[in-house]
Parts: structure tokens; C-alpha cells; sequence
């Protein structure tokens, strides 16, 4: 199958210019910057595309790629970094901005590049960079600048070699698909050859061989991902070797054990096992305010429970199944390179108890490589109904990161039926599908307030809601004024605990989806 080969120098995006790739129709793989390129190049490799990264390639750590890439006689595209390596690595000089480069810039050619065909000149491209260009290398020449004057795209004028120094792969940047897509049909000249129906056939012979006659737990919350990673288990193996766990941690959302409960029976599970453990995470998280501490305790927790539980029902699981997604393992520092950095430990990556877990072998995560998106086109395929497919993603540690500071039952019955109030009043006024992520956060302060002819000093309610195709990169769900002070006082007459709400207008970067 035709290839295009991405080497990841540690980019919290790296995946993510995989992910457009095989939007594309075109199967991508990824490789950590400084792999053997020995070892992992094949005939079927049409084109390499270096990463961007946290690093300056002037630091003592600075990742570098195999240096026989520069010799292989197929397109390079450098990618933000991957440009100034390829610069640097040739002899050009790459220099410190006195200000980064950060956010939306336009370009502007000098000269017409197949890359760009059917991209506009003065375009808006997504900037994220602390370094430049100084001096191109011997055989290399700019061909278009941002409106900073600042080089924005480099060619070689013999080899297949180009870079960019913005990121196409964020939605941000206009005609960004484009431009990959031109890289890897019109100037790899790859075939499309990738779909969710062929990562299905090899995943579903992946698990098999691996299980082989064995018995898996998956642990479930009953959101899209695991619910997906239910079904594929299910399809992928005998229903009776499958065991499917729900623990309630008292951080569910209002009547979610019930919906769950339904959902999962419906799949034809045979071995389904419903766990009440709030009162112990309840008392695990009493005075613990730090988030990453938080999704610490959250995830052993889970772990812990899981192991005791299965004893008790005698169960014998060989292996342990999660719905992580690549959202939650480069997030957590797992991406492929070692230059990964953590932006916030997702519990089901970073939990110590699930790294000794997933260090011996035991661990089996079949949406690893996938994106939410990607997973719901899945879920569809498999036959899951549209409103599970649908369905807003929700963090593992529940209200958990969604209670800033200390958790509490009193706060968690507060944000459950404040949360409860905004998705049905989204989905009443037609909004909820038009929206990625949804949800509310109780904030550790409180303001004053009046209700009626009384003082009143209550809690204060953010409320989100983000577009996004991947979860990667989001923009602000644009609500009319009429919509959210409609909202607004709905939850503020309705829950006596709120006194006021503010509505969160960051977009991701530079903030998170979520608040923790």
C-alpha cells in the first residue's frame, strides 16, 4: 500500500498530519524523528514528511533524523522544524526570534510551487514557531514569505527537498488539506488506498492473534470511544471471552449509569458488570485540588477497583481493554517520538498502575492510532446506533477535571444538574450536533448574587462548547447572545447553588478543550 513516512521530532501535531493524510484516501505511518531509516523504509514509502517539534535545533538535545533521509530519492517536505532541521542540516543558518511567530499569519509567493495549486497567494497559515530563517542552505531558495517578511516556504533547486514553516495539518491554516494533499498525490504521486474497512480487517486480526483463546476486560464509560472499542472486541472475538466493566465513580454525568447500563445490553455483551464505587474515589479525591494529581488517583483508582472486582466475580482476563485514542496518548506524552512533551496526563495513559500494566504486555488499545473522528466513522460502520455515535466525548476522570479545586458529592449533584440543564437545552434548540464538545465547569469561586430581594453568594458555572473535527485544534462554538442568556438564567433559576455563568471563548491553541 503506498505510504506516505512522517517522522515525529515530539510535535503535539504530528498525528495529526497522519490523520489528514489518511483523510485523503492515502495510508501514513509514523516513526519516531531519529528511527532507522533501514529498518523501517519500504517500496511502498512514496514520501517523508519531518515533523515540527518543541525543540530548537541549537539545543543539546535537539532531535535529528536519520541522516541517509536527505539521500533518498523521494519528495521531503519539512513541516515547521522539519524545515529549519532541513536548513540547518545543510548548511543554512536558523536564528532566535526576539517574538515568536504565533497564531494566524498570511503568505505570500514568490513563485508558483505544485504544492500550493488551488491555494490562494496571501492565504492564512497557522504560525507556531520561536526560530527562522536566516540563511537559506547552499542549493535552497525561498519562495514565499509570511506578511511578517518572514521565510515561509523553501525549495531545493535539484532534489525533491521542500519545507514550510507553518502547520497545514491544523484547521486553522486555509487550503492546510490542500496542501497536504498535493504533497502526497501530486508530488509523491501516491495512490489512495486507505479506509476505515481496511484498518477494521487489520485490527480485527490483530486482536485476534494476540487474544488468541484468551479472556479481555474492557473497561467502559459508555461514550463513544469505549462503546466503539465494546462493539470491535465483540466482532473481533467469541462474545463470551469479552467482559465488559462499568464503574460508577460518582463523576458520572446525571442518569448516566442507567443510559450505560441500556446501551451495553443492547450490544449483546454476555458478561457485563456494573460497579457502584463513588463513595471510594469520593473519599480519594477529599482535598486534592491539583488536576494532574487528580487524574492520578482517578486512574489507579480505576485500576485497583477493576482488579478487586474481577476477583471477586472470579473472572480470569489475561487482558485489559481500553478505548484510548491518539488524542490521549500524545496529549500524555506518548506520541511516537521521544521528544514528547505531556500537555495533561489522560488517567487511562499515565496512571502508573496502567504504565506496569501496559510495560508487561497486558494492555490492549485497538482505537490507539485513531482520532475521535475517525472512531465515529468506525462506530458507524459497525452498526452502533447515530445518537451513540454522536455523542459529545467525556474525559475519564469525569466531573472530576471539571470541578476546579477540591471534588465534593455537594459540588458533583451542583455540576451534574447544571450540565444536565445545557446539553438538553442544546439539543432542544437544535444546537447539540452542531457542536464537537459541550460541557460545563464549576469554578472554585463564588460571586455575589441576588435572588429575589435576598443577598445571595453562589457558585460561578463556565460554560464550553467548541467546533472540531479531531479534537486536535477548536474554535468557539459561535452561540447567538439570545442563546446563552437564554441558557444562562435557565440553569441560574434552576440551580440555586449557581449565581452567575461565563461562557469560555478560547479557542485550542493555545487553550485545552478542557479546563483540566
Amino acid at each position: 500500500m503506498d505510504t506516505i513516512l512522517i517522522l515525529d521530532f515530539g510535535s503535539q501535531t504530528t498525528q495529526l498530519i497522519g490523520r489528514r493524510i489518511r483523510d485523503i484516501g492515502v495510508y501514513s505511518k509514523i516513526y519516531p524523528g531519529d528511527a532507522d531509516l533501514s529498518r523501517v523504509l519500504t517500496q511502498d514509502v512514496k514520501g517523508v514528511i519531518l515533523s515540527g517539534s518543541p525543540s530548537s535545533v541549537y539545543d543539546q538535545d535537539a532531535p535529528e533524523p536519520d541522516e541517509s533521509v536527505y539521500s533518498l530519492n523521494i519528495p521531503i517536505l519539512g513541516i515547521c522544524y522539519g524545515l529549519q532541521r532541513i536548513i540547518h542540516d545543510h548548511g543554512g543558518k536558523v536564528s532566535s526570534l526576539e517574538k515568536k511567530e504565533y497564531g494566524r499569519a498570511k503568505i505570500h509567493f514568490m513563485e508558483s510551487q505544485a504544492l500550493f495549486n488551488g491555494i490562494s497567494d496571501g492565504f492564512i497559515s497557522w504560525m507556531s514557531h520561536g526560530d527562522t530563517i536566516e540563511r537559506v542552505a547552499p542549493g535552497f531558495r525561498i519562495a514565499a514569505y509570511t506578511e511578517n517578511n518572514l521565510p515561509a516556504f523553501i525549495v531545493h533547486d535539484e532534489k525533491k527537498i521542500s519545507g514550510i514553516q507553518f502547520h497545514p495539518e491544523v484547521t486553522h491554516t486555509q487550503g492546510g488539506c490542500r496542501i497536504l494533499e498535493n504533497f502526497s498525490l501530486k508530488i509523491c504521486g501516491a495512490k489512495k488506498e486507505w479506509n476505515v474497512e481496511t484498518y477494521l480487517g487489520q485490527i480485527r486480526k490483530q486482536i485476534s492473534n494476540r487474544v488468541g483463546k484468551k479472556e479481555i476486560l474492557l473497561l467502559t464509560s459508555g461514550g463513544v470511544d469505549s462503546t466503539v472499542a465494546a462493539v470491535l472486541l465483540l466482532s473481533a472475538l467469541r462474545p463470551q471471552k469479552v467482559h465488559l466493566m462499568y464503574i460508577d465513580s460518582g463523576l458520572m454525568r446525571k442518569m448516566e449509569t442507567e443510559e450505560v447500563r441500556t446501551l451495553l445490553e443492547s450490544l449483546g455483551a454476555e458478561h457485563l458488570h456494573i460497579i457502584n464505587a463513588s463513595e471510594r474515589f469520593l473519599k480519594a479525591l477529599r482535598g486534592v485540588t491539583d488536576p494532574e494529581e487528580k487524574r492520578r488517583i482517578i486512574g489507579d483508582l480505576f485500576i485497583r477497583v477493576q482488579d478487586e472486582e474481577t476477583r471477586k466475580l472470579g473472572i480470569n482476563c489475561a487482558y485489559l481493554a481500553q478505548g484510548t485514542l491518539y488524542t490521549d496518548m500524545i496529549e500524555s506524552g506518548k506520541g511516537v517520538g521521544k521528544k514528547a512533551q505531556v500537555i495533561k496526563s489522560h488517567h487511562n495513559v499515565r496512571s502508573p498502575l496502567v504504565e506496569e500494566k501496559r510495560e508487561q504486555g497486558l494492555v490492549i488499545e485497538p482505537l490507539s492510532d485513531l482520532y475521535k473522528d475517525e472512531v465515529r466513522a468506525l462506530g458507524r460502520h459497525l452498526g452502533l446506533p447515530t445518537e451513540t455515535v454522536k455523542r459529545h466525548p467525556f474525559p475519564g476522570p469525569g466531573l472530576g477535571v471539571r470541578i476546579l479545586g477540591e471534588v465534593t458529592r455537594e459540588k458533583c449533584e451542583i455540576l451534574k444538574e447544571a450540565d444536565f440543564i445545557y446539553i438538553h437545552e442544546l439539543k432542544r434548540r437544535g444546537l447539540y450536533d452542531q457542536i464537537w464538545q459541550a460541557f460545563t465547569v464549576l469554578l472554585p469561586v463564588r460571586s455575589v448574587g441576588v435572588s429575589g430581594d435576598s443577598r445571595r453568594y453562589g457558585y460561578v458555572l463556565a460554560l464550553r462548547a467548541v467546533i472540531s473535527k479531531d479534537g486536535m485544534t477548536a474554535d468557539v462554538y459561535p452561540f447567538s447572545a439570545g442563546d446563552l442568556l437564554e441558557i444562562s438564567a435557565k440553569i441560574t433559576n434552576s440551580v440555586k447553588e449557581i449565581g452567575r455563568v461565563v461562557y469560555d471563548i478560547s479557542s485550542k491553541p493555545p487553550a485545552t478543550i478542557e479546563w483540566e
